[in-house]
């Protein structure tokens, strides 16, 4: 598809952009198919047509590709688990259930191990995560042009963005990293108290008996607990976008060498082949690295044994 309509740049950057929605600003100058160009009058918001566009939406544009097939996958993982709960039976389990009852019983074995408090949240929220990146990042295998081409004869446009691997998206691999930040927070607090949230921020992990000596160690602690508050969310999310836009990267790279001949085509299709078989470990692996990190945090968010050394 790539070759033959654009050049291995444009192809490139093609499949990694996003279909993006959001308001371009008065003023802003668009360029069509023809190279015609419109001065918006007012604020508009419209379908970015290129890259340039989608960057130039700034903060609120929605990526709507992420969005639809992050839902969407959710949505597949949640029937798809209740039909299989409301079928299931207290027999021999074989098929489905038996497959689905081996991930929940992983799943529950690896929260026992991480997680020692009681929280009855904590392994239907570790089956979750684990089981929708593992949808999101399975997306992957998906030859990269099938769905991208699919659009566009659907909508008559040949270069309508559709990226189809919602883990590629830094948005949303954040924004996961960012709810679990945010349930750190709340269970924290909810364990030990604001007060206590406070002082692990500031008595941490420096401390001393004289009040007088805190005081000069409470800003220091309070900017290290910081960094390493924030460094919890933005690695959990940026180590999943990093394998999977990487993993991703490589795919386009074998696809654009179907264009360049039949030997090169031919090479090509044993390196997708065997790019696909690794990194179905990849895929496996990022989801379970996300799911006991977060299994981890909640674990310390819950801890209150080192509270007694601050009384």
């Amino acid at each position: 598809m790539a070759a033959e309509s654009q050049s291995t740049v444009g192809y490139i950057q093609h499949h990694l952009t996003n279909l993006t929605y959001g308001k371009l600003p008065a003023g802003y100058e668009r360029h069509d198919a023809e190279g015609h160009v419109h001065v918006l009058e007012h604020d508009t918001w419209t379908m970015a047509h290129s890259g340039e566009e989608a960057s130039a939406m700034g903060f609120n544009a929605i990526h709507v590709d992420s969005m639809f097939w992050s839902i969407a996958l959710g949505f597949l993982f949640l029937v798809f688990f209740a039909r299989v709960a409301k079928r299931a039976h207290s027999g021999v389990p074989t098929g489905v259930q038996n497959a689905v009852e081996m991930v929940i019983d992983f799943i529950d074995s690896t929260v026992k191990d991480g997680f020692h408090h009681k929280n009855a949240m904590i392994a239907p929220m570790a089956l979750t995560i684990f089981v929708w990146i593992v949808l999101m990042n399975t997306m992957d295998l998906v030859p990269v042009d099938w769905i991208p081409a699919a659009m566009a004869k659907l909508t008559g446009d040949p270069h309508f963005f559709f990226k189809v691997v919602p883990t590629t998206d830094p948005n949303v691999t954040l924004g996961m990293g960012f709810t679990v930040f945010g349930l750190m927070i709340f269970f924290t607090i909810a364990k030990k108290g604001f007060l206590g949230f406070v002082k692990e921020l500031t008595l941490h992990p420096f401390h001393h008996e004289k009040w007088y000596v805190n005081i000069f160690l409470i800003p220091i602690n309070f900017a290290l607990e910081s960094i390493a508050w924030i460094s919890k969310p933005i690695s959990l999310g940026l180590r999943l976008f990093g394998n999977m836009y990487a993993g991703e990267m490589i795919f386009i790279l074998i696809a654009t060498m179907f264009g360049a001949g039949l030997v090169l085509g031919l090479f090509a299709g044993v390196l997708q082949w065997a790019w696909a078989v690794f990194h179905i470990l990849v895929i496996a692996l990022q989801a379970f690295v996300f799911m006991v990190l977060t299994i981890v945090y909640m674990a310390q968010a819950h801890q209150i044994e080192e509270e007694d050394q601050f009384h």
